[in-house]
């Protein structure tokens, strides 16, 4: 049965950073590093933009997964942090769960790593719960195309919507007019392409002097 289109709302949606972890990071091989990690900063740019609540957990730190990127922190010093001991599954824990329900918001926008485990798994769980699920592919990552697939298929088919960050961004945002210099700033930060695209725009738009 399809599912109906139901739209992000920057007043509905929260947003869970699960595990973009040194350890783990070095397991993602579908997306160029580089390009990843520009990604990942790129969903922490537009939760805070939109000023969505956000919340950052990591699994067994202080073993072979590693520390959480220092970016996320520094951008979200403030949010809450939930060190999982030993939880696989995010949803396993009481914290994290807690976390997410007293942001009182019923969308979780997700990215993580590995998908099919760190982010299929709690988004399978918070589906079986009622949230709506959002899942950020290109901020995702894990070993191979093939097991991808697999983690997008199994998380679909009940429901979680697959979007990449700039679908995200541009959902949440609505209408140019709402702030097009925030939207195009925000865009500009991640995509070279765009902001050639905003410095050709500036250039046909500014009055001669």
């Amino acid at each position: 049965m399809p599912h109906p289109y139901r739209r992000l709302d920057k007043d509905q949606a929260a947003v869970l950073l699960v595990d973009h972890q040194a350890g783990l990071l070095s397991l993602v091989r579908d997306i160029e590093p580089d390009k990843f990690r520009n990604n990942v900063l790129a969903v922490a740019d537009l939760a805070a933009y939109f000023k969505l609540p956000t919340i950052l957990t990591t699994s067994f730190e202080n073993g072979p997964n590693g520390p959480l990127m220092p970016e996320l922190k520094e951008k979200f010093p403030h949010a809450p942090y939930i060190a999982r001991p030993g939880n696989i599954n995010a949803w396993d824990n009481p914290d994290f769960v807690a976390a997410v329900k007293a942001s009182g918001r019923r969308q979780l926008i997700i990215a993580g790593v590995v998908t099919e485990v760190c982010v299929a798994f709690p988004a399978l769980s918070a589906i079986e719960e009622g949230f709506e699920v959002f899942v950020v592919t290109d901020a995702s990552g894990t070993f191979d195309a093939i097991t991808r697939q697999a983690a997008w298929d199994r998380m679909s088919h009940p429901g979680a919507q697959l979007m990449n960050w700039f679908g995200v961004a541009c959902e949440l945002h609505r209408d140019w007019r709402n702030d097009v210099q925030g939207l195009a700033t925000l865009l500009s930060n991640h995509l070279p392409d765009y902001r050639n695209l905003m410095t050709s725009y500036a250039a046909l738009t500014t009055p001669a002097r």
